[in-house]
């Protein structure tokens, strides 16, 4: 396996029906480098009544490991819920258990730019070791690079950086020429999928987002023109999810999904940045 730039299968792209085992089975078949857990799944495989020293066996077995942990939301509220403030430790604990550096984190929320700044701040200081990555999404607080950017910079620390996902590139409408060598610097990883030419609706484009995205290279946005992005403005992802959200496609069972989208991940991959596919940078 790639230690550098793991291909993962980011935990969404099999939803949550799923046992632990049959996950990391499927993933290890189709051939993942790695499966993205997020504090849901991660309780989900608990409830099976799986110990921690359970996963990690499960893991072994299939010579599979965590690469991405998600996903931190509410992080900006002045008052936030218990359920939050655990769902923030199991993502920490997690990353402790499995390894990972860096945890994916969202904020539907839109506040000012200045009480944003101070709770990415905040929640920075809390993962300490551990790098907190702001994912921009078009129906979010955070709905582009620009104000990502400018939230993590704004904050003055290390761990804050920012995850890319090429479907909400395309729905923020941005251009490929905007991700300048120094931002890259901040970017800590990278999530590809694909998408229809035509959106849905604004009021309804979440939904879109988490029912009906499409694999890399198989719609109508270009997932290689992303990728070579991201290649030559010198990101060095520390995984490169694949979060295919779409219900046609999981309709088919977990095997035939983690199949596919890995497929189509290889050859794009094999066109917009082979050394990947290597484990070279």
């Amino acid at each position: 396996m790639s230690n550098l730039h793991p291909i993962t299968i980011s935990s969404w792209t099999l939803g949550d029906q799923c046992s632990f085992e049959e996950r990391v089975q499927a993933a290890k078949k189709a051939g993942y480098e790695g499966i993205g857990l997020r504090a849901e799944t991660y309780a989900d495989a608990l409830n099976e009544g799986l110990k921690d020293r359970d996963i990690l066996a499960i893991l072994e077995k299939y010579d599979m490991k965590v690469t991405e942990v998600e996903y931190i939301v509410q992080w900006a509220e002045e008052h936030r819920s218990y359920e939050q403030k655990y769902k923030e430790q199991i993502c920490f604990h997690m990353c402790q258990l499995f390894g990972v550096r860096h945890i994916n984190c969202g904020l539907m929320e839109n506040y000012p730019v200045e009480q944003t700044t101070q709770k990415l701040k905040e929640l920075c200081q809390r993962a300490g070791e551990y790098m907190i990555g702001v994912e921009p999404m078009p129906y979010s607080g955070i709905p582009d690079l620009k104000k990502a950017y400018q939230v993590v910079m704004a904050s003055g620390c290390e761990n804050a950086m920012i995850i890319l996902d090429s479907w909400h590139w395309v729905r923020a409408d941005q251009p490929y020429d905007i991700l300048t060598k120094e931002i890259a610097k901040k970017v800590v990883s990278i999530q590809i999928n694909d998408a229809y030419e035509r959106p849905y609706a604004a009021p309804v484009l979440r939904d879109e987002s988490m029912h009906d995205r499409l694999a890399p290279g198989t719609g109508a946005k270009d997932t290689a023109g992303f990728v070579r992005m991201v290649r030559e403005a010198g990101v060095s992802p520390l995984a490169v999810g694949v979060e295919v959200i779409s219900d046609a496609i999981l309709a088919k069972g977990v095997e035939k999904a983690a199949a596919y989208t890995y497929e189509n991940t290889v050859k794009v991959l094999k066109e917009a940045w082979p050394e990947l596919l290597n484990g070279e940078k």
